[in-house]
C-alpha cells in the first residue's frame, strides 16, 4: 500500500497537485476560500470555503477537466518569500489565510503558479506539466481548524502519480477497497448493524455473534497456553480513581460521566486502573512474578461524530487487554515469550506484520532515562532474540514508556495497526504498587501493558476486509449449507446428515424452501457459505453426499464420515 507522506517523490508531487487543484476550483468557482491543502498518506485534499456553491461527487469530472487544462499551459511554479506584513496584505481579503499568518512568525513563503497563489512551505514540483496523471476521489465536510464549533468547509481528495501505470495501478486497488468494505459486506452476511439510536454502539447480529464468539474462544484457549489469569473489572468507577490513575485530568474530554449516590462516577475508557486495584488486592512476591492478568474489557470513549467508522472507529469496543507485572530482569524473557505469542496468533489468520520501537519522548517523559535507556534496549534486544526485525520510531513511545508497536498486514497489503507491548512506568508508581523481593524489600514491579487484537470490534472488521467476507471454515458463521434437490424424495435423508453434522458441533442448516436448486446454489456462494452439501438421488441410494466449496466450480462425491474428518481437521488446523 502506497504511503505518499514517506515517499520522496511523490510527496511534493501530491502537494503541487493540491495546488493544482485549487487553481482550477477557483476558475470554476470565482468566490472560493481556501484554508489548507495539505499531502497526506492517501495523497493531497483541500479544505474550501464556496459560500453559497456546493461541490457534489459529479462535479469532481469538471474540476479534473479545469486541472488537466491547467497542467497543459506548462506554467512554472516558483516560490517567493514574504515579510508578515506583506503576506498580510496580500492576503488581506481573505480571512481564512490572515488567520493562518497570524499565526506564523518570520518571513512567509507563498508558492505561485500563472495567477494563482497560496501560503505553502513547500516543496513543489517545477512545473504544471508534472501534473498529469492524477485522480479526484472524493468530497466530504469538514471543520474549519477541526471544530465542531466552526464553520463546516469543503474538503475534497484526490491522489497524483508520475505515470498513468501507476495511477491505473492505485484505482485498481481503492476498487478492490470498495468491494472489500466491511460495513458493506456486514451488511449484506448480516453480521452487524448500526443504529440512529447509537452512533458508534454496533449491535451485534447473531452471525457476527459466532464470529465475535468464536475469537474469544480462541482467545481465551491460547492465553491459557500462556499461563495468563483472566480477570473483570467494573464498568464504571469513581471519579476518584480516574484522578489517580491521570485520565480525569488528561482524557476527561474523551470521557463519559454520570452520578450515582451524588457523586461522580466514569464509565471505563480504560481497563487499566482496574487491573491496578486487582494487582492491590493481593500482597505480592518475587515469586509469583511473572504475573500474567488478561481481561476482555468492554470500555468507552468519546469519538467525534464525524470520525465514527462502522467496527473501526467506534464509541464502545472490546480490548482485549493484558498486564504483565514481573522484576527488571524478566523484562526480555518476557518479552521474546510476547513476541513468539503475538507472531502465532497472527499467522493463524495468515496475518504478516511489521514491528516498530517507539523510544523516549524528547520533552514530556517520566522516569529516569536510565531507565528509559534500558528498557529500549530490552526491547530492541527481545525483537532480536525473537528473531524479528523492527523500525525505530525516534521520540514517539508514551510520555510513561517506550513500546513495541506491530503492524498487521492484510490480504491487499493495507496496514492496520493491532498489537501493543508498553512499558509503564506511570501507573506502579500512581498505585503504589510494589511486591517483596527476596531480602524483604519493597519493590516496584516492572509492569507491561499489551494487547494483540487491539480491539475485538476493529480486529473482525480488519479480518471482513482481509478475507473479504469468505471466513475460514472455523471462523465462518454458517459452516455447511445442505441443499437437497427435491424435499418430497431428499429432504429426510438431508435432516438426518444435518443432525450428525450438528452432533459434531458444526455450524449447519438445511435450505428446504421451494426455490430452484441452481437459485440455492448462488445464493450460498454469495454468502460465502464454506461448504455446501447436494443431495439428490444418487446420494440417498449411495449412502453418499456431494459437496462444494466457496469459490470452486467442482462438486466432489463422498462418504459422510469421509466429510466429517475432512472437516473437522480443517478446523482444527484452522486452516
Amino acid at each position: 500500500m502506497i504511503n505518499i507522506k514517506e515517499d520522496e517523490k511523490l510527496s511534493p508531487l501530491n502537494h503541487s497537485c493540491a495546488h493544482l487543484m485549487a487553481h482550477a476550483i477557483k476558475n470554476l468557482y470565482p468566490k472560493a476560500l481556501f484554508w489548507v491543502g495539505p499531502f497526506i498518506k492517501e495523497g493531497f485534499y483541500y479544505d474550501i470555503d464556496l459560500g453559497d456553491d456546493f461541490i457534489k461527487e459529479e462535479d469532481l469530472e469538471a474540476i479534473e477537466r479545469e486541472m488537466k487544462k491547467l497542467a497543459k499551459k506548462n506554467k512554472r511554479i516558483y516560490k517567493e518569500i514574504l515579510s508578515r506584513d506583506e503576506a498580510l496584505e496580500m492576503f488581506k481579503n481573505d480571512p481564512y489565510k490572515v488567520d493562518l499568518i497570524s499565526e506564523l512568525e518570520g518571513k512567509i513563503s507563498v508558492y505561485k503558479q500563472d495567477d494563482f497563489i497560496d501560503l505553502c512551505r513547500g516543496p513543489h514540483v517545477e512545473s504544471t506539466k508534472e501534473l498529469r496523471h492524477f485522480k479526484l476521489l472524493k468530497v466530504s465536510g469538514a471543520y474549519f481548524k477541526g471544530d465542531s464549533k466552526n464553520k463546516m468547509l469543503q474538503r475534497v481528495y484526490g491522489i497524483c502519480f508520475e505515470n498513468e501505470e501507476d495511477l491505473k495501478e492505485h484505482l485498481n486497488f481503492l476498487e478492490e477497497v470498495k468491494k472489500r468494505d466491511h460495513k458493506k459486506i456486514g451488511q449484506e452476511l448480516e453480521l452487524f448493524m448500526i443504529s440512529e439510536y447509537g452512533s458508534g454502539f454496533p449491535f451485534w447480529l447473531p452471525k457476527g455473534m459466532v464470529i465475535r464468539k468464536t475469537l474469544e474462544d480462541f482467545w481465551y484457549k491460547e492465553h491459557i497456553k500462556e499461563g495468563y489469569e483472566f480477570i473483570q473489572t467494573p464498568i464504571m468507577l469513581s471519579k476518584d480513581l480516574w484522578e489517580v490513575s491521570g485520565h480525569y485530568t488528561n482524557y476527561k474530554e474523551n470521557m463519559y460521566f454520570s452520578n450515582i449516590d451524588d457523586k461522580e462516577f466514569a464509565i471505563k475508557p480504560m481497563n487499566c486502573p482496574g487491573g491496578m486495584l486487582v494487582y492491590k488486592n493481593t500482597l505480592h512476591s518475587y515469586r509469583d512474578f511473572p504475573l500474567r492478568v488478561g481481561e476482555l474489557g468492554l470500555v468507552h470513549r468519546h469519538e467525534a461524530s464525524g470520525a465514527l467508522n462502522g467496527l473501526f472507529r467506534v464509541r464502545t469496543f472490546t480490548q482485549d487487554d493484558a498486564h504483565l507485572f514481573m522484576t527488571e530482569d524478566q523484562i526480555e524473557s518476557e518479552i521474546v515469550n510476547l513476541i513468539n505469542f503475538i507472531d502465532r496468533m497472527y499467522s493463524v489468520f495468515g496475518l504478516k506484520y511489521s514491528i516498530e520501537l517507539s523510544t523516549r519522548p524528547e520533552e514530556k517523559y517520566i522516569g529516569d532515562i536510565s531507565i528509559w535507556n534500558r528498557s529500549e534496549k530490552a526491547l530492541a534486544s527481545a525483537c532480536e532474540k525473537a528473531g524479528k526485525e523492527f523500525k525505530i520510531n525516534e521520540g514517539d513511545g508514551a510520555f510513561y514508556g517506550p513500546k513495541l508497536d506491530f503492524k498487521v498486514l492484510d490480504a491487499i497489503g493495507r496496514e492496520w495497526q493491532c498489537g501493543t507491548i508498553q512499558l509503564d512506568m506511570n501507573l506502579p508508581e500512581r498505585f503504589d504498587l510494589h511486591y517483596i523481593d527476596k531480602d524483604g524489600s519493597k519493590k516496584r514491579p516492572i509492569m507491561l501493558h499489551r494487547v494483540i487484537y487491539g480491539s475485538i470490534e476493529r480486529f473482525i472488521g480488519i479480518l471482513i476486509e482481509h478475507y473479504s467476507g469468505a471466513f475460514p471454515l472455523w471462523i465462518s458463521p454458517m459452516q455447511i449449507s445442505i441443499i437437497p434437490v427435491n424435499n418430497e424424495h431428499h429432504l429426510k435423508y438431508s435432516l438426518e446428515i444435518e443432525e450428525k453434522l450438528k452432533a459434531k458441533g458444526l455450524r449447519v442448516e438445511v435450505d428446504s424452501r421451494d426455490e430452484k436448486m441452481g437459485y440455492k446454489i448462488r445464493e450460498k456462494q454469495t454468502g460465502k457459505v464454506p461448504y455446501t452439501l447436494i443431495i439428490g438421488d444418487k446420494e440417498l441410494d449411495e449412502n453418499m453426499i456431494s459437496y462444494r466449496k466457496y469459490g470452486e466450480e467442482k462438486t466432489a462425491q463422498v462418504s459422510l464420515e469421509g466429510f466429517i474428518s475432512v472437516i473437522l481437521s480443517e478446523i482444527d488446523m484452522k486452516k
